[in-house]
């Protein structure tokens, strides 16, 4: 199930892209980029609908995925 991420209040939503970032780990090279930094491209993304917010009640757990990923 897609959750809207405007249906979030702002705590929650930041806590969500704050762990996915943590628990990716994403290497951005030799140049270091901020948790802010990091918060905010993943924030414009969820805007932009290129990621979205995905329910799964089987595991009854929250993930942001790729939206391109769903169809896979």
């Amino acid at each position: 199930m897609l959750i809207p991420y405007q249906d979030l209040d702002f705590d929650t939503l930041h806590n969500l892209i704050e762990y996915f970032i943590l628990r990716e780990g994403t290497d951005y090279g030799e140049q270091e980029v901020s948790l802010l930094e990091k918060t905010e491209n993943v924030l414009q993304q969820l805007k932009k609908g290129t990621v979205v917010i995905l329910y799964s009640e089987l595991s009854e757990s929250v993930t942001l995925i790729r939206k391109s990923q769903l169809n896979s």
